[in-house]
């Protein structure tokens, strides 16, 4: 276990530089255009302001250029090494759980799952948003109702997976996946209709750049998980044809 867990670790690193490459090329750009328009749109309140002096900015923490450097290559890392020592905890749980798909089989499985899971459906109603759009004071509201429908979203895709499983036993396999398929269905999209809705996207932000800036976003996290579950499952089948072969060598 602790040979794979590490394994999934380092998958995960690699699979998040990856990730980190895909987002600089991609979404990196649409963050300096919504940054430039905040700024442009920031003075333009200043100078329609009525008397008084514009007030003055508030000296940056940390600079961009850090933030789109060091700072995101930090964050997508830990963010890789994380999820990839969870995903290997979840391969551990799944494999041989799966019929009699093999290593690689059920490690794209898995990631498959996990993106559709853990980020898609989440995104599907909390999307991302660049910088300019959102109010301060409601980030952490919107981040907790956003993990909120992670979690229903993760505790949902478990009890489809508990569901199926008992029901293979009495029915048809094809059939219990698509009970256990709808009943996930079913859960999220109550969720998503009973959670509330956030919507703080200015009227004239540029629409080609929020969506520009949501399909980097989903780009990003499918090119992680991607190279997370091929990677993971070419690395774990080679290593388990070279201990069944090593024990094949002990009994000959």
């Amino acid at each position: 276990m602790g040979n794979l867990l590490v394994r999934g670790m380092l998958v995960g690193l690699v699979a998040a530089a990856l990730a980190l490459a895909f987002g600089s090329i991609f979404g990196e750009p649409q963050i300096d255009t919504a940054i430039s328009f905040e700024s442009s749109h920031g003075a333009e309140g200043h100078s329609h302001g009525g008397a008084g002096a514009p007030a003055e900015e508030e000296p940056e923490l940390v600079s961009r250029g850090v933030q789109s450097t060091i700072g995101l290559a930090t964050a997508v890392g830990v963010y890789g090494v994380a999820f990839g020592g969870l995903f290997a905890l979840g391969f551990a749980f799944a494999y041989g759980r799966l019929g009699r798909l093999s290593a690689r089989a059920t490690s794209a499985v898995l990631a498959f799952g996990a993106f559709v899971v853990v980020f898609v459906v989440p995104y599907l109603k909390y999307p991302a948003n660049p910088p300019a759009v959102g109010q301060p004071d409601t980030i952490g509201m919107r981040t907790t109702w956003y993990f909120t429908m992670v979690l229903i979203s993760l505790a949902a895709a478990i009890g489809a997976v508990s569901l199926g499983r008992r029901l293979s036993a009495r029915m048809d396999t094809w059939y219990a996946v698509l009970l256990g398929t709808l009943g996930y269905l079913v859960v999220v999209v109550v969720a998503a209709l009973v959670l509330p809705t956030v919507n703080e996207v200015p009227a004239e932000f540029p629409a080609t750049v929020l969506w520009s800036f949501r399909l980097a976003s989903l780009g990003t996290q499918l090119v992680l998980w991607t190279a997370l579950g091929l990677l993971f499952g070419v690395f774990t089948e080679r290593r388990l044809r070279r201990v069944a072969a090593e024990r094949a060598s002990l009994v000959a």
